[in-house]
């Protein structure tokens, strides 16, 4: 198995990792988290809470990690852009890092709260609100705003440098493109139901993609084609 190969497999596994682990993570922590009694709910499940934020932290370091593995491919096609695509993914992973370790924060509080007896529910429920803006705001800056960035510089390359079918990176960057417009709220008119409509395709596209790279790994004569042209722009 040459290199490229196992690049291939590592990316994809990663991509897989990133989704569930981001999606387990979340299914232990929202029903926790927008409780109306959350406050309580949090320290009476500080097990489930931990778990949860361990998913996400998983998620956040396979997320830093696929630029960083796709970097030495994507230079020979587009060094700046392959720079580009490392930064956004940083940010977005250290961004997303903040809003799973304030869990901590909300966490302790919920202890005190339960201690204190609530003497003063409306000083604890006041930090706890502007905590859990604090997550919501970080989330939209990663996932909503970082991530699709990252993601349209990530399927340019790949639909520039066929590394994989381009019907496939088209269906990424139209994906990136729509999460991007649920963010903005420019498609605000299809309500509640924008979630699934707007953020579904890159998620679907993502994991057709790791399965993708997993089964086939990337085009080997677009990379012979690109080291090719880049042997002779060194000569």
């Amino acid at each position: 198995m040459n290199s490229n190969k196992k690049t291939a497999i590592i990316v994809g596994v990663l991509f897989i990792t990133a989704t569930a682990t981001y999606m387990l993570g979340s299914g232990f922590l929202e029903p926790i988290l927008k409780a109306p009694d959350y406050l309580i709910n949090v320290s009476a499940n500080e097990n489930q809470v931990l778990i949860g934020m361990l998913l996400e932290l998983v998620n956040h370091v396979a997320v830093v990690c696929i630029p960083f593995m796709i970097f030495p491919i994507f230079k020979k096609h587009n060094k700046a852009l392959a720079l580009g695509y490392v930064v956004f993914r940083i940010i977005e992973s250290v961004t997303l890092i903040v809003g799973s370790i304030g869990l901590l924060s909300l966490l302790t509080l919920s202890q005190e709260f339960i201690k204190a007896g609530a003497p003063d529910a409306s000083y604890f429920l006041t930090l706890g609100t502007l905590l859990l803006a604090a997550r919501d705001w970080t989330i939209l800056l990663g996932v909503n705003i970082v991530f699709p960035l990252g993601a349209l510089i990530f399927n340019y390359l790949l639909y520039k440098s066929k590394l994989i079918p381009r019907w496939l990176s088209g269906w990424g960057l139209i994906g990136a493109t729509l999460l991007l417009a649920r963010a903005a709220r420019l498609l605000a008119i299809f309500g509640f139901n924008q979630f699934v409509l707007l953020t579904l395709p890159i998620w679907v596209q993502e994991m057709v993609f790791a399965v993708w790279l997993i089964v086939k790994g990337f085009n080997s004569s677009a990379i012979a084609s690109e080291s090719a042209q880049t042997d002779l722009n060194e000569v």
